[in-house]
């Protein structure tokens, strides 16, 4: 038998240890496979019309999940920024330059926002706007009522099921669109109508969750992270809360 040189001994070891690691310690393609799904969780493999099926089935089995981007809808553009599980939501949306701080829980919605806001809210039919009135209200969460217009707005923002939902369907003929990466994961993305339905980055790595949206239409962008991390959800303090009752001011 032929003696294998110590050095080249130690090479060979050192290139099957590097590629292990590639492939169990951070979810590489392991080394000289040539396979792009190796190593994944091998929805990569499935069909379009499956890799949207097995998104939005692992979409509704999280308790909860972080989304943030843009949505346009109606002409207008939302900036959001909002975390979502069963019980309600609570984040930030930002749309024509105005921010407010949206709280659901349960069936009750808050709303908190500056005096700017609510001054624009309370002088928009075109009267003069009532700054002492928006004053008092800046910082203060203000309830919205259930029969009020903004509620209907406002709280499918705060309801995981309703905009995920409304979200995460591609429309027309789908199709794969190739193995890519967002901010370090691993994705193979889907598109309806070769991109103009829209596309969706799905995980390659673990549970197969939608990684990033784009809509249909140039509609907006989301990304959807930290999926199944719960967060504290609680109704403020009552000395923090105003509530009007059964419609808000100018609304």
């Amino acid at each position: 038998m032929t003696a294998i040189p110590q050095g080249r001994t130690r090479r060979a070891v050192t290139v099957a240890a590097m590629c292990a690691l590639a492939v169990t310690g951070t979810g590489l393609t392991g080394c000289g496979s040539g396979d792009p799904d190796a190593g994944t969780n091998g929805v990569g493999k499935l069909s379009a019309a499956a890799i949207q099926a097995k998104a939005k089935q692992a979409a509704e089995k999280a308790p909860a999940v972080r989304l943030s981007g843009t949505v346009v809808s109606g002409g207008t553009t939302y900036t959001l920024d909002m975390r979502l599980k069963s019980g309600g939501g609570t984040g930030s949306v930002t749309s024509k330059g105005a921010g407010f701080h949206l709280l659901r829980v349960g069936e009750h919605l808050f709303l908190k926002a500056d005096a700017e806001f609510w001054a624009h809210e309370e002088g928009k039919d075109g009267g003069k706007a009532d700054t002492a009135a928006a004053d008092k209200l800046e910082g203060m969460y203000v309830k919205v009522p259930t029969g009020d217009p903004a509620y209907k707005r406002f709280s499918g923002f705060t309801d995981k099921n309703v905009l995920l939902d409304g979200l995460l369907g591609l429309h027309g003929v789908l199709a794969k669109d190739g193995h890519h990466e967002q901010s370090g994961v691993r994705t193979i993305r889907i598109t309806g109508d070769k991109g103009s339905g829209g596309t969706l980055d799905v995980s390659l790595q673990g549970t197969p969750y939608p990684v990033v949206l784009g809509r249909a239409g140039n509609a907006g962008t989301l990304r959807l992270s930290d999926w199944g991390k719960d967060f504290p959800l609680a109704e403020p303090p009552k000395k923090d809360t105003v509530d009007y009752g059964q419609q808000l001011p100018s609304s």
